[in-house]
């Protein structure tokens, strides 16, 4: 099944790397036509890159491709985020892949290839970065509920609304059902 998502992948890239390669074809034929005879030689010296300074296209330097071994997908045409990193789409989210003789799983906060044993079950995220993560939500969810807890005087914090956070911050309401309240409105 795996192999059979890889190949639309690939002719879905050779169907774009097509049309993209007929469009500049005809913006040249365009060019040419609207140039006539006289610009000839500094029409040739844009095509050759000659004259002017700035950044050129890379000549000589291969396309980016996907660092997966046996992959090969040619990212000129995917998203920025999967050209910055070298990664095609299908590699950045598959649960293992052989990367310089080693089996990894690219991790998302990290954007790279970490061993499997940095990750757990199924998760996208190395275990470090989970850690720091998790560590900063609990850090800024006390923060908030301390800070709302010092603001009531006189009261015990397990008198306050603090109390009745969840581990998400929620707030949690109880209504009794004989309360006289038949549904719960906000105005």
């Amino acid at each position: 099944m795996e192999i059979k998502s890889r190949e639309r992948i690939q002719v879905s890239i050779e169907k774009v790397r097509r049309d993209s390669t007929v469009e500049v074809e005809d913006e040249e034929e365009e060019d040419e036509s609207v140039v006539g005879g006289e610009g000839g030689l500094a029409e040739d010296e844009k095509k050759k890159g000659g004259g002017g300074s700035g950044r050129r296209g890379s000549s000589g330097v291969s396309p980016p491709s996907c660092q997966a071994e046996m992959c090969g997908a040619d990212l000129t045409v995917a998203k920025r985020y999967h050209r910055r990193h070298k990664v095609c789409e299908l590699h950045s989210k598959a649960p293992s892949v052989m990367v310089a003789g080693l089996r990894q799983r690219f991790c998302q906060q990290c954007s790279r290839f970490q061993e499997l044993a940095e990750f757990d079950e199924a998760k996208r995220s190395c275990r470090r970065r989970l850690a720091r993560h998790n560590e900063r939500r609990r850090k800024s969810n006390a923060e908030t509920c301390n800070e709302g807890c010092s603001g009531s005087k006189g009261q015990h914090p397990t008198e306050s609304h603090c109390r009745n956070a969840d581990v998400w911050g929620r707030i949690q309401m109880n209504i009794a059902k004989n309360s006289g309240y038949n549904s719960f409105h906000i105005r």
